[in-house]
């Protein structure tokens, strides 16, 4: 599998499919994409300018309630997947599972939205990818190949609490998200490394 961070939570993992999450400030008109999974409706990351560069007319998109109106735009509603947190889900051969994302102590991300993290199974690893969170006592269990976590602070955790999360969660490798852009500094990848114990870290973001 080939795993990219490409700028926020914007991520791509490519194999025998080719999956987004988030997708944010593409660059390129690529037209690849099998599956978009999106986490909220907040522009960066459910962004319809940047969908339509990865989408195709089979792809299918997995998202939370309150972007529909707006999927609906560019999608059929056939190839359109709702979805609520703590559930399990199949689309076409890829199962998925889906967690709580949201603020504690912040008014950003409220529980009440019931928007979401995503665990995805692809090939026999599982990707865990946090989405706009707080270190919440649901996800704190979460066993995962590899876990994305946002560690920029501001409208999610920050590095620290985002180490602290990354310690106690059954992981084989981190990847840093969420920072050096919309929110963070460059440095807080490197930094969350840093507090992170007896786990690889992998720092994905291009230019940091």
């Amino acid at each position: 599998m080939n795993i990219e961070v490409n700028c926020n939570n914007s991520i791509r993992i490519s194999g025998e499919k080719v999956i987004y999450i988030d997708p944010f400030r593409i660059e390129n008109e690529l037209h690849d994409a099998d599956y978009v999974f999106c986490t909220h409706s907040h522009y960066d990351h459910f962004s319809p300018e940047d969908i339509k560069k990865i989408m195709n007319k089979h792809t299918k998109l997995i998202i939370e309630k309150s972007a529909k109106s707006d999927a609906l735009k560019l999608f059929n509603e056939e190839n359109i997947k709702i979805v609520t947190p703590a559930e399990n889900y199949q689309i076409d051969d890829i199962k998925f599972e889906t967690t709580y994302a949201y603020n504690i102590n912040k008014q950003f991300h409220p529980k009440e939205n019931r928007w979401v993290g995503y665990i995805i199974t692809l090939e026999n690893k599982t990707y865990y990818i946090a989405g706009d969170t707080d270190n919440i006592s649901e996800i704190q269990d979460i066993k995962a190949d590899y876990a994305f976590l946002p560690v920029g602070g501001t409208y999610t955790m920050n590095y620290k609490e985002a180490a602290e999360l990354a310690n106690v969660l059954n992981a084989k490798i981190i990847i840093p998200t969420h920072y050096g852009s919309v929110a963070g500094t460059k440095e807080d990848g490197q930094n969350f490394k840093n507090l992170v114990k007896n786990k690889e870290v992998k720092i994905l973001l291009p230019h940091l």
